[in-house]
C-alpha cells in the first residue's frame, strides 16, 4: 500500500475569525437534514456538509506545519483518570517535510481542551461548547540551521508506557533510534503557554541507541510489562528484539525473527505475557510469537484477504486481537480459538478504503477506534446490539427527524469526518472517551458525546494556568 502523502504542501495558516461559527449546526439549515452516509450519499449542487457540535463533548483541530504520519501520545503525571475540563494533552510527533532534511522529531504540549459534560440527550441550542477549534501556527518555515533536524520522513514514533521520555522512532532511512526526551519533557511542564503559539525551540542531540535495519519499516512496539524490550519490524520481513542492558543501552539480536513472507507492517507485544508479541504482515497473515522458543513463529494464521495494515491487542482482555486491512475490512478474533481453525468472533466491512489505524480503548474493553483511507474515524463497541424499543425511545427524547440508515452495523458507535488522509489515531489513556487523530491537513482532538464511562464522575484533577485559548507548544528535536 502507499504510505506517503501523494501532495506533500506545507499546511497553510488559518484565519480563526474567519472560521467561527462555520460548520455549527446552531443556524437553522435552509433544507431538511438527514444522516450523511460516506461513501454512499452524494453532495447535490448547493448541497454541504454541517458538523453537528453536540455530537461532541469536545472537538478542536490544529497543525504544527508538516502532516505527520505518525504521533504517540506521552503518558504525564496530571493525574492517572481525568473527566473535568480544560485538559492539557502531551504528545510526541514526526514529520512528513517536503524535502528529507527538513524533517524533524516534535514534542508538543496541547492546553486548554475545553469540553462540555456529557448529557443523556443533547441540547442542540446554543451550545457551542463543541465547535471546532482551530489554532494557529505561528511558526514561519525555519531556517537552513533550525530546520535541518531529521534525514528523512518519521514513518512510526512510540513512547515507553514506563518512562514515556523515552521514545523510538522509525524513519524511512532505515534507522530506528531510541531518544531521552527527559529535560525537554521538563521544559515543557515547567513552560508558561499564555499567549504562545506554536513556539518552537531547536535542539541537537545524539540517541541513547540506533539500529541500521536492512530497509525501511514502520512497525514497533514497547513492551508493557518489560521496560525498556522493543521489537522492531521492516519490509524486508524481518523482526529484531531490542533487549535493555540497562537504563539507558540496548542489545539488539542480530538473528531476525522470521515467519512472514512479505514486509511486516505491525507489531505488538502481549498485554499479558511479557515474551509474547503478534506481527501482520502484507502477505495477509498474523503471526504469534514467543521470545524463548526461538526465530520462528509460535503460531501463524490467514487473517485477511489482502494487506493486514494494522493490529491492537485489547490490554483489559488479552484474549482479544483486532486487526484492518488493505480491502477495509475489519477483524476480531479471540486468541483461544486458534487451535479451533476459525478465531474470528467479529468481522465488518463497513470501510471501502485502507484502515490505516486500529485500537483498543484502554478504559472500555468492548470499544476500539478505527481510522482509514476514506476520510473517516470510525468507533465501535463490540457489545452493543440493535433494541428497536430503546431507539424508539431516545429518537422521542432527542425529538429527533433523521432516519439513520438501516444497514448501518449495530456495533458502530461513532463516525468521525472532517479529516483528509487520516494516518493514525490513539485513544488518551488518562482522559476517558478522548481520541487524537492525525492526517495530512493536521490533528483533531475529539470526544464523542455518546461515549460511556463507567468511571467515577466525582474523580477531578487540579490544573495549573487560567488560558483563554488552546495553546500549542512546539519543541523541534533531534537529528536522526
Amino acid at each position: 500500500m502507499t504510505r506517503g502523502i501523494k501532495h506533500r504542501m506545507k499546511a497553510k495558516r488559518k484565519n480563526k475569525g474567519s472560521k467561527k461559527g462555520e460548520g455549527s449546526s446552531s443556524v437553522p439549515p435552509q433544507h431538511p437534514v438527514k444522516v450523511w452516509q460516506p461513501g454512499v450519499d452524494k453532495l447535490e449542487e448547493g448541497e454541504e456538509l454541517q458538523c453537528d457540535p453536540s455530537a461532541y463533548n469536545s472537538l478542536h483541530a490544529f497543525h504544527i506545519g508538516w502532516p505527520c504520519l505518525s504521533f504517540d501520545i506521552v503518558r504525564d503525571t496530571l493525574g492517572l483518570v481525568r473527566t473535568e475540563f480544560p485538559h492539557t494533552v502531551y504528545f510526541m510527533a514526526g514529520t512528513q517535510a517536503e524535502k528529507a532534511s527538513w524533517n524533524s522529531i516534535g514534542i508538543f504540549k496541547v492546553s486548554n481542551i475545553t469540553g462540555k459534560r456529557r448529557e443523556l440527550v443533547p441540547k442542540h441550542e446554543g451550545d457551542e461548547d463543541g465547535e471546532d477549534s482551530d489554532s494557529e501556527d505561528d511558526s514561519d518555515d525555519e531556517d537552513e540551521n533550525g530546520a535541518r533536524v531529521a534525514e528523512g520522513c518519521v514513518n512510526r514514533i512510540r513512547s515507553m508506557s514506563q518512562n514515556p521520555h523515552i521514545c523510538a522512532a522509525w524513519a524511512d532511512t532505515g534507522y530506528v533510534q531510541v531518544w531521552d526526551l527527559s529535560s525537554h519533557l521538563n521544559a515543557l511542564a515547567e513552560s508558561e503557554t499564555e499567549g504562545i503559539q506554536g513556539a518552537a525551540a531547536v535542539f541537537t542531540q545524539d540517541p541513547l541507541s540506533k539500529y541500521k535495519h536492512k530497509d525501511e519499516g514502520y512497525a514497533i512496539d514497547w513492551n508493557p510489562l518489560v521496560p525498556g524490550r522493543l521489537v522492531s519490524g521492516d519490509c524486508k520481513n524481518c523482526i529484531y528484539l531490542w533487549e535493555p542492558t540497562s537504563a539507558a543501552t540496548w542489545n539488539i539480536d542480530n538473528t531476525p525473527f522470521v515467519g512472514h513472507t512479505a514486509s511486516v507492517e505491525d507489531l505488538q507485544w502481549s498485554p499479558a505475557e511479557p515474551d509474547v508479541f503478534a506481527s501482520c504482515s502484507v502477505d495477509g497473515s498474523i503471526a504469534i510469537w514467543d521470545t524463548r522458543r526461538g526465530k520462528s513463529p509460535a503460531a501463524s494464521f490467514k487473517a485477511h484477504n489482502a494487506d493486514v495494515n494494522v493490529i491492537s491487542w485489547n490490554r483489559l482482555a488479552s484474549i482479544m486481537l483486532a486487526s484492518g486491512s488493505d480491502d477495509g475490512t475489519i477483524s476480531i478474533r479471540d486468541l483461544r480459538l486458534l487451535k479451533e481453525g476459525d478465531s474470528v468472533v467479529a468481522h465488518f466491512e463497513y470501510h471501502k478504503h485502507p484502515i490505516t489505524s486500529i485500537e483498543w480503548s484502554p478504559h472500555e474493553a468492548s470499544s476500539l477506534a478505527v481510522s482509514s483511507s476514506d476520510n473517516q474515524l470510525t468507533i465501535w463497541d463490540l457489545s452493543l446490539e440493535k433494541d428497536e424499543e430503546e431507539e424508539a425511545e431516545f429518537k422521542a427524547q432527542t425529538k429527533e427527524l433523521v432516519n439513520a440508515p438501516e444497514d448501518l452495523p449495530p456495533q458502530l458507535l461513532f463516525i468521525h469526518q472532517g479529516q483528509k488522509d487520516l494516518k493514525e489515531l490513539h485513544w488518551h489513556a488518562q482522559i476517558p472517551g478522548m481520541i487524537v487523530s492525525t492526517a495530512a491537513d493536521g490533528f483533531n482532538i475529539l470526544m464523542p458525546s455518546n461515549i460511556q464511562s463507567t468511571l467515577p464522575s466525582d474523580v477531578k484533577i487540579q490544573y495549573c494556568g487560567n488560558i483563554q485559548h488552546l495553546h500549542v507548544l512546539q519543541y523541534i528535536l533531534y537529528e536522526l
